[in-house]
């Protein structure tokens, strides 16, 4: 890979040519180095020769990385990572060859939506991340938590006392804060007690997980503004399978950061993009993930926006429920 391109020049993405070349130059080196990418794209007849814009490289369904390993390097990983399930179902594994990759990738792009984690104190309510090992989520956030080097940062799993305490303590004092949680969490946190918040942004990373019925995310979004007097909720868009996230400064609508893209495909031919304002599959480009699969079609419904960004609009019938943001809209 060395060989090909520096590990990080998808930090130094600028224009969308770029980006173009960046992504065919990986394409061409996963397409010959990771098997079920390869062997899927033979399935489906495309061939490098075949591809000379980003927009025709195919893109690998997501359930593959259930059932085989997802990689385009050889030996060990440095960590796996599992993504959330149901009793019954096979999580999803990704063989991170370097954390430090996925690092420079998270903390680039929480600096370039939010500035630097040191301006925060970084609160996290994840208990269902937290009670499983291996998550990418709660990776992320302990970073971002240990990066902000605030005293008062940190993991509170149910201890909605000692939070509410630490939350009204930060609006005193003005302190900016960032509280992110999983949906259920958060509404658990609501009903226990409202707190009135000024100097917080509330980060809610979808997925009611089976704890409570699922809501629309306009729904939830004016529980939450509802229950911490606040006007917009922010949200966190990733994935096990994703080294990279978007993020919703509000209203739903998802921004990417320059080495991410999204296209949406046909709900009635997987292989044929569609246009802007109109409800498909989600299809994300990351550049990022380098070690395994840059192109994933996911069980995610979604739309692209004429002015910027996009939505996401609930999940393909029998998807399995998983852990990012997975509420209808």
């Amino acid at each position: 890979m060395n060989k090909l391109v520096n590990r990080t020049s998808f930090l130094n993405i600028k224009t969308s040519e770029n980006f173009n070349h960046l992504a065919l130059k990986i394409f061409n080196y996963q397409f010959k180095n990771c098997k079920v990418y390869r062997s899927y794209c033979d399935l489906i007849n495309i061939n490098c020769s075949d591809v000379k814009n980003h927009k025709q490289i195919p893109f690998l369904p997501i359930s593959l990385f259930k059932t085989t390993k997802v990689k385009s390097f050889k030996g060990k990983s440095e960590k796996n990572f599992f993504s959330s399930s149901t009793s019954n179902d096979i999580p999803s594994k990704h063989y991170v060859k370097s954390l430090d990759l996925y690092s420079k990738s998270f903390m680039t792009c929480f600096n370039k939506f939010y500035g630097k984690e040191s301006n925060y104190v970084i609160l996290a309510l994840l208990p269902s991340y937290l009670e499983r090992k291996n998550s990418s989520l709660i990776y992320m956030v302990e970073t971002l938590i240990k990066k902000s080097n605030k005293k008062d940062s940190g993991f509170y799993l149910y201890n909605y006392n000692k939070l509410i305490k630490t939350l009204k303590k930060l609006e005193s004092t003005n302190q900016k804060t960032i509280l992110i949680g999983v949906s259920f969490a958060l509404i658990d946190l609501i009903k226990y007690k409202k707190i009135k918040l000024k100097n917080t942004i509330v980060m809610e990373t979808g997925g009611m997980k089976g704890r409570q019925k699922e809501i629309s995310r306009k729904e939830l979004h004016k529980l939450i503004c509802n229950g911490f007097g606040i006007e917009e909720v922010h949200s966190e868009y990733g994935m096990t399978e994703l080294l990279s996230q978007a993020y919703s400064t509000g209203n739903g609508i998802f921004k990417t950061p320059p080495w991410m893209k999204i296209l949406i495909r046909s709900i009635d031919d997987p292989l044929e993009s569609i246009g802007y304002e109109k409800t498909g599959g989600i299809n994300i480009i990351d550049l990022a993930n380098i070690d395994s699969c840059s192109f994933i079609a996911t069980d995610d419904l979604g739309k692209k926006l004429k002015k910027g960004g996009f939505e996401i609009l609930g999940r393909f019938d029998n998807s399995d429920l998983r852990g990012c943001n997975l509420l209808t809209s």
